[in-house]
């Protein structure tokens, strides 16, 4: 019950909004994760309080007025600047952090359609519908725009490490470990002492911690395995009880777990200070990824390691990496690196006897 006070407590307008409590609450019973429970309750919450201000009923809402809060979204200030031309270059919140505000807005009015409230959704989805023009497709309320990653250059990930190489042991060997088993910032902060076998370098990411709930165990490479002995040393002189593996060691919160916020902020300091500022605690895992297509692997390989429950998510570092396009790039310069060879050393022939390519 604790739970869903948290939102309301954040948003008070989520109990101005009998429907609204109580879909959260509905959420929160099916056992959905704290912080999507919090962002299904920031989103609802904006939208409620641009419905407030415009005088509008949320429960008899329609399409117009769905887009007057997408325009908003579109359109609200960025901290990156004001003179800007598109959604993504500073002006407005980014296409996926649009799609993300509409996602509990969109499941709002589906709750208050099953609930007889309404009898449609304003927000539309896109969808398959057969017959039609185009292969079919619907496009949804909002064009869904997909971006590769970003991943730092070798130049971006030397000026990183040697910022990284002052850091205390245990940053240096939640860093180590972070690329190593391509984790997510959960599942690294939330690694226990047993989940750790040194014997064999693996580690394992439990179903708890992840994000689709897929549990999975990882190897690590022999200099992590070493980084991790020494950090396991200097653990003992904080705790020797069994528990979370990294432990905060600050004046306040001495020997208590590691906050995601902390880590947060030990990559943040990190990044500035290599004048990297686009490296945060996810790209360590976009790296390692795309490193591993860049070696070959089999896309089931890494869907494997990384705990992609759909492969279209492996996709992204296959691209990223470019190893299908540079194989075909490689393949089609050959014969042509071939042809040029052969022209050249039939400069002396006549045009007629010169072979097309």
């Amino acid at each position: 019950m604790g739970t869903t006070l948290v939102p309301a407590e954040k948003w008070p307008v989520l109990a101005r909004h009998d429907q609204a409590a109580e879909w959260l609450k509905v959420w929160t019973d099916l056992g959905r994760a704290p912080r999507t429970i919090d962002a299904y309750g920031r989103g609802l919450a904006e939208y409620l309080l641009l419905c407030e201000a415009t005088r509008v009923d949320p429960l008899v809402a329609n399409r117009a007025h769905i887009a007057v809060y997408v325009r908003e979204l579109t359109t609200r200030p960025s901290h990156r600047g004001a003179n800007v031309l598109s959604i993504d270059s500073g002006s407005g919140l980014a296409n996926a952090t649009i799609q993300q505000r509409l996602v509990p807005v969109r499941l709002y009015y589906d709750f208050l359609i099953e609930e007889g409230v309404r009898e449609s959704n304003p927000v539309g989805r896109g969808r398959y519908t057969p017959g039609r023009r185009r292969g079919g497709h619907e496009r949804g309320l909002v064009p869904r725009l997909t971006k590769l990653p970003w991943i730092p250059t070798e130049q971006d990930w030397l000026a990183l490490l040697a910022v990284a190489a002052l850091e205390p042991i245990r940053n240096r060997v939640m860093l180590a470990l972070a690329y190593d088993c391509a984790l997510r910032r959960e599942e690294l902060c939330l690694l226990e002492t047993g989940d750790i076998d040194p014997a064999h370098r693996m580690v394992r990411v439990r179903a708890e911690t992840t994000k689709n709930g897929l549990e999975r165990v990882v190897p690590y490479s022999a200099p992590t395995g070493v980084l991790l002995s020494q950090y396991l040393i200097h653990r003992a002189s904080i705790s020797r009880a069994r528990g979370p593996l990294f432990l905060s060691e600050s004046r306040r919160n001495f020997g208590q777990p590691l906050t995601l916020w902390t880590w947060w902020k030990v990559i943040r300091r990190i990044a500035l200070a290599a004048g990297v500022p686009r490296f945060s605690t996810h790209t360590t895992r976009h790296l390692c990824l795309t490193d591993l297509a860049r070696m070959g692997w089999d896309i089931h390989e890494i869907a494997l390691f990384a705990g992609h429950r759909q492969i279209q998510s492996t996709m992204i570092y296959i691209h990223l990496s470019g190893r299908d396009l540079g194989k075909k790039l490689n393949s089609g310069m050959e014969q042509i690196h071939s042809w040029r060879v052969e022209m050249l050393t039939r400069l002396g022939l006549q045009p007629t006897e010169v072979a097309s390519p």
